[in-house]
């Protein structure tokens, strides 16, 4: 299940600028290349994964709006083979900025029971242990 499709890539950007930036054959064919398009969601998808997998049970159920939208921003950025629009860009920034508050849990994904079980704790443990000096046992010494 990838995070993105190719018709909410065309829905999002436009079939002009999909044909544009896919279409690599000689001549062109003047269609989009869903081959290329492929390759760029399935390296979205890693790159999401990658920030995701610490804090949640991969693969994700459903897609979650946020998740869809980054993904892309991520894979119209991987689509271009040169320098994108400065627009095009700060998506891309903003989309990685997203994941990695999304992976120190600053930003949380609405997807139900897939979060990983946490013990609750701080981390800080604390064991009671009768006391080897008692006021009883100092007796004489103070």
């Amino acid at each position: 299940m990838s995070y993105a499709t190719l018709a909410q890539l065309t829905d999002r950007y436009g079939a002009a600028m999909l044909i544009g930036l896919t279409d690599r054959a000689t001549p062109p064919t003047g269609a989009v290349d869903s081959a290329v398009v492929d390759r760029a969601l399935a390296d979205t998808d890693a790159v999401i994964d990658s920030y995701l997998a610490g804090r949640y049970a991969l693969p994700l159920a459903e897609v979650p709006g946020l998740i869809a939208d980054l993904a892309q921003a991520i894979a119209v950025w991987k689509l271009h083979t040169y320098a994108p629009d400065p627009k095009i860009k700060d998506d891309y920034d903003q989309a990685l900025r997203t994941l990695r508050e999304t992976a120190t849990g600053a930003v949380r994904i609405p997807v139900a029971g897939l979060e990983p079980a946490t013990t609750g704790g701080t981390g800080v443990r604390v064991t009671d242990r009768e006391r080897p000096f008692t006021e009883a046992s100092m007796k004489g010494f103070v």
